[in-house]
């Protein structure tokens, strides 16, 4: 029973802590900028703005466009169960592997897509082809990276395959290294970051999420935009559980060990954040039609980081 609390715990701080993460990075690239920026709670104010509005719904919606935004996030809140963001032992680690996140993160892309469809309008289904095109080629580079990671620890659950690896002393793996860079260009793609799609823009031509929500308000969009954080979330903390694994509690950790893995789980992900937002600051946004270039870049490189596994550190 305490072990299923505390896991409970883990999963309702990584759905808390995702806005502030979205506010950290967002503040980063205002630092970077010589800008002031908004604050670190700004994901909080707009959560709380939307849900206080009431939804306005389309003529001709579907009742698919209603759920999309509840399904979406409770696929991001299922992947936030599944990954070990504190400790090794997720509420949900034992219960999904790696290919099952990989495919509860292709159900709430498929909902995004088909709800932006549903309506009917251009920026809706330009916006759901170009995500499809961008998931079709960001999820073979998504399941080499982890199919990697799989064979160093002879295991396809995240949560085997992290503690196998924080048990390894600090080694470099020509693998993982090539893999690492791969997980970074899934995730600006997957996240439509710089330089695949710039978040704060609302430039028909150009943007891919944004193009998908603008028919959504009030509660609907405050849940779409949360479970947009969460799943950038997910990928950070999918990154530090695969190459960054030192720190997290052991299984069966008892709430003092928990407490103790959580400044550094923090600090491991305001690094990241910095990371992110130097990314993004220094990278200038992709045309659309080179954005298969860069995510088969990623593709090649994670098959490349497989087959130096295969060949150099079996």
């Amino acid at each position: 029973m305490t072990a299923a609390l505390l896991g409970l715990v883990e999963a309702l701080l990584a759905i808390v802590l995702a806005p502030l993460f979205i506010g950290w990075i967002d503040q980063c690239r205002a630092w970077l900028q010589n800008r002031r920026g908004a604050g670190l709670l700004q994901p909080y104010r707009t959560l709380r703005k939307l849900l206080h509005k009431d939804a306005v719904i389309a003529h001709g919606a579907s009742s698919l466009f209603r759920v999309s935004p509840y399904i979406q996030f409770g696929a991001m809140a299922m992947a936030a169960a599944i990954i070990p963001v504190f400790s090794v032992d997720a509420p949900l680690g034992a219960a999904a592997d790696t290919i099952a996140l990989v495919g509860v993160f292709a159900l709430a892309r498929v909902f995004m897509a088909l709800a932006a469809m549903d309506i009917g309008t251009a920026f809706g289904t330009l916006g759901a082809r170009r995500e499809m095109l961008v998931g079709f080629l960001s999820e073979p580079a998504l399941l080499m990276v982890l199919l990697t990671a799989s064979l160093i620890s002879h295991s396809t659950l995240l949560a085997t395959i992290v503690d196998a690896l924080g048990q390894i002393h600090l080694t470099i793996f020509p693998s993982l290294a090539f893999a690492g860079i791969a997980f970074v260009m899934v995730l600006l793609a997957e996240n439509a970051r710089i330089p695949i799609d710039n978040p704060s823009t609302h430039l028909e031509l150009t943007m891919i999420h944004e193009a998908m929500v603008l028919e959504y308000s009030g509660r609907h969009l405050a849940l779409i935009e949360w479970s947009s954080a969460l799943k950038l979330f997910n990928y950070a903390a999918i990154g530090i559980a695969l190459f960054v694994p030192w720190g997290l509690a052991g299984r069966a950790a008892g709430p003092l060990e928990l407490m103790l893995a959580l400044p550094i789980a923090a600090a491991k992900l305001g690094v990241a954040g910095v990371v992110l937002s130097l990314i993004e600051t220094l990278s200038a946004k992709l045309r659309i039609f080179r954005a298969p270039e860069f995510l088969a870049t990623a593709f090649l490189l994670a098959v490349l980081g497989l087959l130096v596994h295969l060949l150099l550190e079996r």
